[in-house]
């Protein structure tokens, strides 16, 4: 069964991460996951002292990254990866009409998703969906500014990842719980940061019909809105 050790990070830069930095806390992690909302330098830190590759989505404040992206971390938002068979595909933003550059409407966030099925298509599916906002009535917010994506919830519906890391919602906003089950997805609310031991089923993987996933997301789609 494919296994990774991860370090998952949103939202809130850890002081004790930055100024009391002990080397072994963070021994055996692979892969580092950042679910938006943290400083570039922060990442570029992170990746250099844990010793891993770090993959990033961009947060509704990270405009900044355009200027000056994290040195030394891949945006995952570019192009999915597979690290040690596990297959991982990213979103970022938050859903918001203003300002630009990383908020979007629930149409313009559906175009992004789908500009992705290639991709996944050839990838066979993915087992770990990372973004910065939570699906819509997943782990999100009351007011519309922290409401998740229907389309993210389509895409749990329809490809059913193992794992979904996201952000956007401070454990201070009342979440009342970071992790959430969801048919058979695990969702985890990534604030602050953690460590996390993941593993996904052994299946034989193929390529997927891209005309069938489009007509079956034309009908989840629809059936969420």
């Amino acid at each position: 069964m494919p296994q990774l050790r991860l370090l998952v990070v949103a939202d809130k830069e850890s002081n004790y991460i930055w100024d009391h930095f002990d080397k072994s806390r963070f021994e055996g992690v692979d892969l580092i996951i950042s679910c938006g909302d943290l400083k570039a330098s922060y990442l570029s830190f992170l990746t250099t002292m844990v010793a891993a590759p770090l993959y990033y989505v961009h947060g509704n404040h990270d405009g900044h990254y355009l200027r000056t992206p994290p040195e030394g971390c891949t945006n995952l938002e570019d192009r999915m990866i597979e690290v040690k068979g596990i297959r991982f595909l990213g979103f970022g933003g938050c859903k918001s009409r203003s300002p630009k550059p990383f908020h979007y409407t629930e149409a313009e966030k559906a175009k992004k998703i789908v500009k992705k099925f290639p991709q996944i298509s050839t990838f066979g599916g993915f087992d770990v969906l990372v973004t910065h906002t939570p699906a819509a009535g997943l782990g999100d917010g009351e007011d519309s500014f922290h409401q998740g994506f229907s389309s993210y919830r389509t895409l749990l519906n329809q490809f059913n990842p193992t794992y979904h890391f996201h952000g956007h919602q401070h454990l201070n906003y009342g979440v009342k719980n970071r992790t959430i089950t969801y048919g058979n997805t695990q969702i985890i609310n990534a604030y602050g940061y953690q460590i996390i031991d993941i593993s996904v089923p052994v299946v034989k993987r193929k390529r997927l019909s891209y005309i069938k996933m489009r007509y079956d997301w034309g009908k989840n789609y629809a059936a969420e809105l």
